[in-house]
């Protein structure tokens, strides 16, 4: 297999080879991805079938049939946005509950948990009776979401050597946009199965719950997890292993070292509010808020449903939705290959032109051809609204899709990692929950206008990118308070040698509150 070096801030080279049980684990761990994007992609789907609509939101189907009602607003309904948005509520109050699960029982164990909730949601969706069932399946799932969004980011960035870490990370983000396109097709063909493809559909969830469930048995948990929680000899045993030589010692001790500061801190999420670690809070929350509003998850949630609002017939719209969900995969291989190449920043502003560009022409297109009672658009110009959202859903598939869990997932230090990524956790879905409960109404009321309220959030987000985030291409995980936030022009001050942590309970002496550095 492949050899190579990671170096560290220090000088320190840990060596490490590619090898198949790193290969192995991280695909088997990246389900977790699959599992989510079949969720986002497959609830679209079936809100734009009749029998479902007929069976739980009747007065959503007689409104989508109505002539009277405007284009814009055909599928205006909180319930129907409440199916959509209540995984996410859920999955953001589970993530607190996934810290204390990825801390202290392991990522592995965290993942395994979330298998098992994934499985006994679909169970509840796929034999709904009523909307209540229907609602207590999704919240189920959510509560899945919650704890693998929680646990496999932080597996794949601890059990991947230095150089590869970005692109291994991205094959969550990769299974997210897999699990898309396969719910777009799933619902391509189960929308001619009358009158339970719905059913079909929402089942069909089972088969990624039960590979992420398999995995986290299969997999063993991460030499960090394992060192964090006292067992030395084994985690070292692991770092063996997935590093394929015998000395590991370097890598162990600056592990164990890291894992000792980590044993002093009883109090993760205070100690993510204090002075240090500030940067790397207010980058992974920023992060999370910042891609919900580039309107992506709007444009993946409800693509069969926007695509029906624009003019297309029922299967033109499924069709155009499995058409952006394979370029939504195409491109996130883009990224597994350029990350770790071009590194982070680069990726994200190109993607901030594209995005912003593409979505500036489609307000025009739309604003100009779209009215509330228009009949549907032209074919050339259904066909280049489609390019252009291709184009917009490309950009983020190689940037902000996987940048927005890869970033933070490789910046905090291990003292507060469960938390902050728990706190990326929580945020990213508070957020996608506000989008997902909003976008229809949104919609109906800005109509058009939507695109631009997205393409301005996308100029800010890039002029953050520019100014305040940094580089973390290739630097160990354990190092990047020296070699990033101690270097970077702004984040410095906040890297406070003489600020002590929260230990046990106690606010140790923190000196920087007496020395007149009282910044954010």
């Amino acid at each position: 297999m492949a050899g190579g070096l990671s170096v560290a801030a220090s000088g320190t080279e840990f060596e490490a080879k590619i090898t198949p049980i790193v290969i192995i684990s991280c695909i088997l761990a990246s389900t977790g991805g699959l599992m989510f994007g079949y969720d986002v992609g497959i609830s679209g789907g079936v809100t734009s079938m009749d029998d479902f609509l007929i069976k739980f939101f009747p007065s959503v189907y007689r409104s989508k049939h109505e002539d009277k009602e405007s284009n814009y607003c055909k599928y205006d309904s909180q319930d129907l946005q409440l199916f959509t948005s209540s995984l996410y509520l859920a999955g953001l109050i589970a993530t607190f509950f996934a810290s204390y699960t990825t801390r202290n029982l392991g990522r592995r164990l965290t993942m395994l948990i979330a298998g098992i909730l994934f499985i006994v949601g679909v169970i509840f969706n796929g034999t709904a009776q009523n909307l209540a069932m229907l609602i207590v399946g999704r919240i189920l799932l959510g509560c899945g979401v919650g704890f693998a969004n929680q646990a496999v980011p932080l597996f794949l960035s601890e059990i991947a050597p230095t150089r590869i870490r970005g692109g291994l990370n991205i094959l969550f983000q990769l299974n997210v946009t897999i699990g898309i396109l396969f719910a777009n097709l799933i619902n391509y063909g189960t929308s001619r199965i009358h009158p339970w493809g719905w059913r079909v559909s929402l089942s069909l969830a089972g088969i990624p719950a039960v590979l992420l469930t398999v995995g986290a048995l299969i997999v063993t948990d991460t030499p960090n997890s394992l060192i964090e929680r006292g067992r030395l000899e084994e985690g070292k045993a692991v770092l063996r292993k997935i590093r394929g030589i015998e000395n590991v010692e370097p890598e162990f001790e600056e592990i164990l070292e890291a894992s000792r500061a980590a044993q002093q801190v009883k109090h993760p999420f205070r100690n993510l509010l204090k002075r240090r670690n500030r940067p790397q809070l207010v980058i992974a929350v920023l992060l999370q808020i910042f891609q919900q509003f580039t309107g992506i998850n709007a444009i993946m949630f409800y693509a069969p449903v926007l695509f029906n609002t624009l003019g297309f017939k029922s299967d033109a719209s499924l069709y155009s939705a499995v058409i952006t969900g394979a370029v939504n995969v195409l491109s996130t291989l883009v990224s597994v290959y350029s990350v770790d190449r071009v590194g982070r920043r680069m990726l994200l502003l190109e993607a901030g032109v594209q995005m912003f560009l593409s979505q500036v022409v489609i307000t025009v297109v739309l604003g100009l051809k779209v009215t509330d009672h228009s009949d549907n658009l032209s074919h050339g110009y259904a066909i280049f609204v489609v390019v252009l959202i291709c184009t917009f859903v490309s950009a983020f598939a190689w940037s902000w899709g996987p940048l927005g869990w890869l970033i933070p997932s490789e910046t905090f230090p291990l003292e507060t990692r469960s938390a902050g990524q728990s706190v990326t956790v929580c945020v990213n879905l508070l957020f996608t929950f506000v989008i997902a409960q909003s976008f229809l109404s949104m919609l109906c009321n800005m109509k058009y206008g939507i695109f631009a309220f997205f393409s301005g959030w996308v100029l800010i987000m890039s002029f953050f990118v520019m100014f305040l985030l940094p580089e973390t291409k290739n630097v160990p995980i354990e190092e990047m308070t020296e070699k990033v936030w101690k270097k970077h022009w702004f984040w410095k001050r906040f890297m406070d040698d003489n600020e002590e942590v929260i230990r046990n309970g106690d606010e140790k002496n923190d000196k920087s509150s007496f020395n007149g550095n009282n910044g954010v």
